[in-house]
Formats: C-alpha cells, sequence, structure tokens
C-alpha cells in the first residue's frame, strides 16, 4: 500500500484505418509512436497506461494499429471511448491483455475510476444517472482508497466557447456526486486536446494535450494550435499527493 503509482497518460490518438494517412496535417499514428518512445526514456517503470478516448477517428478498422502500437506493452493498458470512438468494435478489439476495459482497478493505495460518456451521434458525453449511481457506489466502497477519476469529456469549462459546448452534459450531477467522497483526489481527461491544470475543492482537475494535433486554448471558435503532440506522467503517491507533468515533443 505505500508503492508510488506511476501512470501515463495517452489521449486523443485518433488513429486511422491508413497508419500513414495523415490528419489536421500530422500522421497520427507516426506521432503515437514517438510519444511512447519518448515517455519510455523519461518516464520508465510504469505501472499503466490510460487511454482516455479518440483512440481512433471514426474507423474502426484503426483498432487494429492500437492493438499493434500497444502489443508490446508490460502493463495493463486502460482504455475508456471518447465521441469518435465505435465502443462495439473497441471491445471486440480490446478484449484481451495488455488491454483493460474495466471501470474500475485498484492499484497500491489507490483506485482508479474508468468513466464512459461516450453517446451515440454526439460530440459532446454523458455519464447519467446508472452509471453516477455505480460512481457513487464504488467511492464508497473504496473510501480507503485515494481516487483518480477517468473519463474523456471535460466536467469544468476550458475556456473555448466551442469547446464547452461539447463537454460533459451532466457535469453538474458529477460534481455533487464526486462532492461527496473526501477521497477523490484527481479527475483526468482528454477530448480537448490542450493541458490544463487546476485545483478546485482540494481535487486536482487535469487535461492532457493529444498525441497528435492540438486545439488552440481560449479560442472562440475551432481553431488548431501550433503545439507538437504531447502526454502526461503521473505519479500517485501512497498519501494522496498526485505529482504530474505534461510533456511535448520537441
Amino acid at each position: 500500500m505505500s508503492k508510488t503509482v506511476r501512470l501515463l497518460h495517452l489521449t486523443d490518438t485518433h488513429l486511422l484505418g491508413d497508419k500513414r494517412a495523415a490528419l489536421r496535417g500530422v500522421q497520427p499514428f507516426a506521432t503515437l509512436q514517438a510519444v511512447r518512445t519518448r515517455a519510455e526514456k523519461q518516464f520508465p517503470k510504469i505501472d499503466g497506461t490510460l487511454l482516455t478516448g479518440d483512440l481512433v477517428h471514426d474507423d474502426a478498422h484503426a483498432y487494429e494499429h492500437v492493438r499493434d502500437a500497444f502489443s508490446n506493452s508490460s502493463v495493463p493498458v486502460y482504455c475508456i471511448p471518447g465521441n469518435h470512438d465505435l465502443p462495439d468494435a473497441m471491445r471486440a478489439a480490446l478484449h484481451d491483455k495488455p488491454f483493460d476495459l474495466s471501470q474500475s482497478v485498484v492499484v497500491g493505495s489507490w483506485v482508479l475510476v474508468m468513466i464512459n460518456t461516450w453517446i451515440a451521434n454526439a460530440a459532446d458525453g454523458e455519464i447519467n444517472n446508472q452509471q453516477l449511481a455505480q460512481i457513487d457506489a464504488l467511492l464508497s466502497q473504496h473510501s480507503q482508497h485515494h481516487a483518480l477519476l477517468c473519463l474523456h469529456h471535460q466536467p469544468i469549462p476550458v475556456g473555448s466557447a466551442w469547446l464547452d459546448q461539447v463537454g460533459l452534459r451532466d457535469s453538474e450531477a458529477f460534481q455533487t456526486c464526486i462532492n461527496k467522497h473526501a477521497n477523490v483526489r484527481g479527475v483526468l481527461w482528454g477530448h480537448v486536446h490542450q493541458a490544463l491544470d487546476k485545483v478546485i475543492n482540494g481535487v486536482h482537475y487535469m487535461s492532457t494535450p493529444s498525441t497528435c494535433a492540438q486545439f488552440l486554448p481560449n479560442s472562440h471558435n475551432f481553431a488548431v494550435d501550433n503545439k507538437p503532440p504531447g502526454y502526461r506522467t503521473l505519479e500517485l503517491q501512497p498519501d494522496g499527493r498526485i505529482i504530474t507533468r505534461v510533456e511535448w515533443l520537441n
């Protein structure tokens, strides 16, 4: 229980059916490979990788490339869908190790809660009342564990008008749920293709850049940033602290 849990957060990989194809000016498979290579050197000996949605870009065939990219992983790869994912195809392709599509997992003194915010034919997300009740029960059940909650859609505004229109629909209900539980230490997401770190009521809220192209922060309308691919490292401490950094490819 005294172990520091080391996690790599990769999100919005947006893999395409053709590994060599480009999206928003970059080749997503190549940039994912470059990010993983950099992360393995700078942040070795991890306990798991978090993939928080948009693994593919509306292409079921691209899940085979997800398998190719992580087939050599010696640690679990925890996955949740984003709005560009195809959940049935995702479950079919990523049903065995190293992939783990569980709703929760205990690692050391922490419980990781993986939240599905996918809605059919929508860019925004929702947790829904049934899943909120499950999260509430999980957090109560694991009251002696520190909790990191992971989802795809942002549960708080990020300051870009167009992005905040496609965030989490039931964000207020989500906040009400987690505010009941003192063991919630962090909330982590993707979707916004940019970095954010904010502490609210003692909870660390974090978004992570995409492994491919980024969105311009604080933009009223859709705009692509010139920042390179990125990722986040997390060191979950036994006392509940989260030591985290966002890294960018140069």
